[in-house]
């Protein structure tokens, strides 16, 4: 009997994923959770949304408060250490376990927290080189997009072209390019709350860039950075619709756009 082809043996095989939902998604948009599940499942992964995570431990972190940030992360690594990966739609808080964990610890804890710095993934890189997306069921997208590069996912993980190639093939969107993309939005964590005026005018300079693009809806891979734009174009009255890119590859572009329908 003839051996079957390696290519369709791989293409059985099922990756047991956990995803890391992240504080955000779970209290301010669970949308990006269920999008993001939906796009493992259709990549042919086994999906597991571990109840015991927490915060990665990056408020702390950043803030100068390492001892706080210590036993987070502990119990981060314990729960997403049975899987053989762990997907984040967050470039900030995948950068938080890839590339902060192992300086937390020395020893034992050190050698897990690399275990688990190497097979954590941002989402649209591991939707991109690791799992791939069969063609889309949905329509194409017919509003205009820009895509919004957060600070950690482009410096830290390399992610830029990943998003928007996954945008082309499944929503068929060209990106219309933001001017200064690689400028960060002025969100930055506990930036945007001790040093408000400079994050406001980081963020009009975003937002005014946004609206050159001629585009009405501003993609991003980290819900914080959608937050903080969406509410200083509300703010300022700009008729711009905030979207994880998650939602739109999951062809759910449904309900109110981030930060609308609040008073």
């Amino acid at each position: 009997m003839d051996k079957p082809h390696p290519k369709r043996k791989r293409s059985r095989q099922r990756r047991d994923v956990a995803l890391m939902v992240t504080c955000l998604a779970d209290l301010m948009r669970p949308s990006v959770g269920f999008s993001a599940i939906r796009l493992l499942e259709r990549a042919g992964c086994r999906v597991t949304v571990p109840e015991q995570q927490t915060c990665c431990g990056q408020p702390a972190y950043n803030s100068g408060e390492v001892d706080a940030a210590v036993p987070v992360a502990r119990a981060v690594i314990e729960a997403f250490e049975p899987f053989d990966y762990v997907v984040v739609p967050s470039g900030s808080c995948a950068g938080m376990l890839s590339h902060h964990y192992p300086a937390l610890f020395e020893g034992e804890w050190h050698q897990r927290a690399l275990a688990l710095s190497a097979k954590t993934w941002e989402l649209t890189r591991f939707l991109t080189e690791v799992a791939r997306l069969p063609a889309p069921r949905h329509k194409p997208l017919e509003s205009a997009v820009t895509y919004h590069d957060s600070c950690a996912g482009l410096r830290e993980l390399g992610v830029h072209q990943q998003p928007r190639q996954l945008l082309q093939e499944q929503c068929g969107v060209q990106v219309s390019e933001l001017s200064q993309n690689q400028v960060c939005c002025g969100f930055g964590g506990t930036f945007c709350a001790r040093m408000p005026e400079i994050s406001a005018k980081m963020a009009d300079d975003k937002l005014d860039n946004a609206v050159a693009s001629g585009a009405t809806i501003v993609a991003a891979g980290d819900l914080g950075c959608l937050l903080h734009l969406s509410g200083r174009a509300r703010r300022r009255g700009l008729k711009l619709e905030f979207r994880h890119v998650a939602e739109l590859l999951a062809g759910d572009p449904r309900g109110p756009g981030i930060g609308e329908g609040r008073e």
